[in-house]
């Protein structure tokens, strides 16, 4: 799994941080980032939870092929 961020859609609002502040943080500028790009898989619903909590739509993941 791999946790792609839209730069161009985040607004900085830090709704991801608050359900997994140990794999997203945004910065004093406003801008976010990703602090583990590729979680264990056994992290994948605090991940969903953080894509599903971006109301911009920002964050997806990616399954390794």
């Amino acid at each position: 799994m791999r946790i792609i961020l839209d730069q161009s859609k985040c607004d900085g609002l830090g709704m991801c941080e608050a359900e997994a502040p140990d794999l997203f943080e945004v910065q004093d500028d406003g801008s976010l980032v990703v602090l583990d790009l590729t979680p264990a898989d056994d992290r994948r619903d605090e991940v969903e939870a953080a894509c599903d909590a971006c109301p911009t739509r920002a964050l997806s993941i990616a399954d390794a092929s």
